[in-house]
């Protein structure tokens, strides 16, 4: 494994709990799941053995965080990281998310169940497929829940603490006041929001720093905007939610194409984010370290290859802060 710089270094909040500075987000390797009316919810199909290989390279190459949830592929994606990481969980820190019902068989992702008795189902399940005795990081999905049931279920995540079940938790929203309420907890360690360097999200990132919450950074390539595979006349694959995106998903328009508005501004900051001999990806995730020393970006990946590039970034490091001046200013 390579040795980790003072910068990569990463700890879940007040827990001790040490990572580093890049994780990987396991939402695509959970393959095909749909809405109950049969809209795509996954990245569209995937090959296991390979998901499982990348895994274990990036263990290799020093990647130590991997963040999934149940409902990824209705349980599969939790499935796969526990396949690869057998033997070697003691390597990894793992960070999955409940809020959500879903038929395995069908892989029907169902409505959302925000109750304490659903939390310790789902943490049960979770387990199980993970193939561990704790997880390291337990996350609501539930990125709108009422304040008051969140604090109910903050209550709820403390008693799993208390149990051994879990090491600390975090909620995924990207709502400060909401996770300013989790951060109440003793053992909240972290927050969850969506962040890069094409969507800004400093009151998220203040918050986090301000808590001492740990930020993981979900979509911080854009959903493939950020890695240059999505150019404006390519077409997303049936059972990708990009091909039909949800009124959530802004970067794309329908059939998977990206928005024109989204694609100028990655032209815009390309030559940019390629200096140094980086890719575009790592130029991405580089802006994110820049952006705030509590940053764990967690791209997604399908591929060896795709975990080696982006595990590749941290060799790079941060970009300069004149860099960082300099995409503010050609953004606007």
């Amino acid at each position: 494994m390579e040795t980790e710089t003072n910068w990569q270094k990463r700890t879940l909040g007040r827990t001790g709990i040490e990572t580093g500075a890049l994780g990987f987000g396991c939402w695509a390797i959970g393959g095909e799941f749909t809405t109950p009316d049969g809209s795509p919810l996954g990245w569209g199909r995937v090959d296991d053995e390979e998901s499982v290989a990348a895994i274990r390279r990036a263990l290799d190459l020093g990647v130590r965080f991997f963040d999934t949830a149940d409902a990824y592929g209705a349980g599969h994606s939790e499935r796969v990281l526990g396949r690869a990481l057998a033997g070697r969980r003691d390597e990894a820190v793992i960070a999955t998310k409940w809020g959500y019902r879903y038929d395995e068989r069908t892989r029907v992702m169902h409505e959302a169940d925000s109750s304490p008795a659903y939390a310790r189902r789902a943490l049960v399940a979770s387990l199980r497929r993970l193939g561990t005795d704790h997880i390291d990081l337990y996350q609501l999905h539930l990125s709108d829940a009422p304040l008051d049931e969140a604090a109910e279920l903050r209550g709820v995540c403390e008693e799993f603490v208390a149990e051994g079940l879990i090491r600390a938790y975090a909620w995924s929203t990207d709502d400060p006041e909401r996770a300013a309420l989790f951060a109440e907890g003793e053992h909240c360690a972290a927050v969850q929001h969506a962040c890069n360097v094409l969507e800004d999200a400093p009151e998220m990132l203040r918050t986090g720093e301000e808590r001492r919450l740990l930020s993981i950074i979900r979509s911080p390539l854009a959903m493939g905007l950020l890695t240059g595979a999505r150019d404006p006349g390519r077409r997303a694959a049936a059972g990708d939610i990009r091909s039909t995106p949800p009124a959530w998903l802004g970067w794309f328009e329908e059939g998977g194409v990206p928005a024109e508005r989204w694609a100028k501004g990655v032209e815009a900051v390309r030559d940019i984010l390629t200096a140094d001999g980086r890719t575009l990806a790592q130029g991405a995730l580089g802006w994110l370290w820049a952006r705030s020393p509590l940053t764990v970006p967690i791209p997604g990946f399908r591929t060896v290859a795709q975990a080696e590039e982006n595990a590749g970034a941290l060799a790079l490091g941060p970009l300069r802060p004149g860099q960082l001046e300099e995409i503010a200013h050609v953004l606007g």
